[in-house]
């Protein structure tokens, strides 16, 4: 894993200029750092310049980049962040064909793969990436992101000049891009975050590849086209068939995604999905004779203020315990209090350069700072629920035909302190619509399908392009903020592919949601935690956390310098601190509930003052 960053601009020549352009690189590298702490590098040509910041996970000495190699005098470079994990089917064919390689890394290999086949090769990748290519023959700069969003890849047009980042704090470094917000910022932030509106990075002018798209910059202008999607097909097999494909596809892409040089670890919450993870990834340690390193997540005195409700039934830790008897794993519990999080809630802003998801981005940048004292690499459950329909929506009937985005039904709950003229000028109402109905145009439906088919189709598509990439994100950010990678198996593009088509009856059944999940890996996990409900990363219930935010946010309306005051409605203010704080009615997904609210202000508050932001 790596940051990357660099420009390309074919009316210039950046060697006049030697000196300037490289120490721009070396600072545009420098704003990444922490996605690479390992090792870094520049390459500046006359129309292109690529910098990175390396997490050094395979061929820790011989997988340097910027990387270079020549074919019939014809000079060739990658950058790149991710991992490959078909490296090994890919390698004989570049063999047979003349390539001679230098390093075991994969990065040889994108490279080669791109110089043998051309731009297209990207569908022969099985991984997470970000990779950006200078093809010195052709003259171009070609721009990949992985079919599924894992990795990200920000760029900015001006003028002549394209400049690209795994962040956009790295394209802030150049020196013709400021930090800008507008009207359709503040909209995304109060309408849609802390989700973000696919290819667009908040700040004005300030874009992202699309999950399975490339970007060609050339003399001739820049053109983004999509490489994968989705495609609606008929499922042909039946259930026995079907538990057989699932099974395998999971355990070969948490098989796959053990590859590394250095050890790799796995989070462990107890539930479904990060213990079948977890379990595939211990049998193929034990089969080396090697013990797995996994980690859980709680909050300090959660057992005392533990509040069951129905998006979090239950706690974690009996059914950690339960994993801990079947498999021998080498577990720590980790744990963090109020003040930690409150001070790790606006560092989670610095990582993702805008608001997020409040204190379960902030506890989990810290809890990841603390897996990295002891291991670089981290399997993930993400996006199981996205891909075997695990959340209330795709069951639930209000939910499930809310004819808007399901996870933030309520729009009056996100917006319950601005004021009426903010809100007036803002019109979160109609811009949400406009957003929830472009995406749903873009729906791949299946011929014959019925009202209810063609609903639930919808659903599956809006939680993969808009709820699964917001998980994803706060999941790179917080991950590489650390220096950790983490890896997301169930998110392999074929498991992808084809769960879309399964239908909801295979994937739900008498009323036990991923019911699918649970039959394919069934032999894997104790019969308690198989059995277990579906219950949400875990979120601090501790009153004196709501304390300490309610003192911070009362000080930002006192303060005559505040840049989120204007925005706020002062009774609606009073009103809320008066009354009862609603934990059970969250305004976003599962866990951001009324005091979220007040963490999330919090946070646009410190992202305005950080980024020195006014709207232009």
């Amino acid at each position: 894993m790596c940051g990357i960053a660099g420009f390309c601009d074919f009316s210039s020549d950046y060697l006049q200029y030697t000196d300037k352009w490289e120490r721009i690189l070396k600072d545009m590298r420098s704003a990444i750092a922490h996605r690479g702490p390992d090792q870094a590098g520049e390459y500046l040509r006359p129309m292109v310049g690529l910098s990175q910041a390396r997490l050094s996970i395979r061929d820790i000495q011989g997988g340097r980049q910027p990387m270079v190699r020549q074919k019939n005098g014809v000079e060739y470079a990658i950058v790149y962040n991710g991992e490959i994990y078909n490296t090994d089917e890919l390698k004989p064919a570049l063999e047979a064909a003349g390539y001679q390689f230098e390093t075991a890394a994969d990065t040889e290999v994108v490279l080669y793969a791109y110089m043998e086949y051309g731009a297209d090769f990207v569908t022969m990748l099985n991984g997470i990436f970000a990779i950006v290519i200078w093809d010195g023959k052709l003259n171009r700069l070609v721009l990949y992101r992985d079919r599924v969003g894992v990795k990200p890849l920000f760029y900015a047009l001006r003028g002549n000049e394209l400049v690209f980042g795994s962040e956009p704090k790295a394209l802030f470094c150049h020196p013709d891009i400021t930090p800008e917000v507008d009207m359709d910022s503040f909209r995304a932030i109060f309408g849609i975050g802390p989700a973000r509106i696919p290819g667009c990075g908040v700040f004005k002018n300030i874009q992202e590849i699309k999950p399975g798209c490339m970007g060609v910059f050339s003399a001739e202008g820049f053109r983004e086209s999509a490489y994968w999607t989705l495609i609606a097909r008929e499922h042909t097999d039946d259930y026995a068939q079907t538990v057989e494909t699932v099974s395998y596809l999971v355990r070969d892409a948490v098989r796959r995604q053990m590859v590394s040089d250095v050890p790799v670890c796995s989070f462990l919450s107890g539930g479904l999905d990060s213990s079948i993870v977890t379990a595939v990834a211990s049998d193929y340690l034990r089969e080396q004779g090697r013990r797995l390193n996994t980690f859980s997540f709680d909050f300090a005195e959660n057992s005392q203020y533990f509040k069951s409700n129905s998006f979090q039934p239950e706690q974690d830790r009996p059914y950690v315990d339960k994993m801990l008897k079947a498999y021998d794993l080498n577990h720590t519990y980790l744990e963090c209090d109020d003040s930690r999080l409150i001070d790790a809630l606006f560092e989670a802003v610095c990582a993702k350069d805008m608001p997020g998801m409040t204190d379960v981005d902030a506890s989990l940048l810290y809890f990841c700072r603390l897996v990295k004292k002891q291991n670089k690499v981290a399997l993930t459950g993400e996006c199981a629920d996205e891909i075997f329909g695990g959340y209330p929506w795709f069951y639930r009937e209000e939910l499930l035909n809310a004819d808007t985005f399901p996870w933030s039904r309520d729009l009056s709950a996100r917006t319950l302190l601005l004021s009426d003229a903010f809100l007036s000028e803002l019109d979160i109402e109609a811009f949400v619509r406009f957003r929830y109905e472009e995406s749903v145009a873009m729906v791949p439906y299946l011929d014959g399908e019925t009202a209810e088919e063609k609903q639930r189709r919808k659903v599956s598509y809006l939680n993969l392009n808009w709820f699964m990439q917001t998980l994803l994100e706060r999941m790179d950010r917080a991950s590489m903020y650390c220096g950790l990678e983490a890896r997301v198996p169930y998110a392999d593009h074929r498991i992808v592919e084809y769960l879309y088509n399964v239908p909801w009856h295979m994937k739900y059944q008498n009323g036990v949601e991923k019911a699918l999940l649970r039959d394919a890996c069934g032999d894997l996990l104790p019969a308690e935690l198989m059995h277990r409900k579906k219950s949400p990363y875990p979120k601090t219930y501790s009153p004196n956390y709501e304390a300490l935010l309610s003192a911070r946010f009362e000080a930002l309306l006192r303060n005559p310098d505040s840049r989120v005051a204007p925005f706020i409605d002062r009774r609606k203010a009073e009103q809320f601190f008066s009354s009862p704080k609603d934990y059970g009615k969250p305004w976003f997904g599962q866990l951001m509930a009324a005091p979220q609210m007040l963490a999330y202000l919090l946070q646009i508050e410190y992202w305005m003052e950080k980024f020195d932001l006014a709207i232009v």
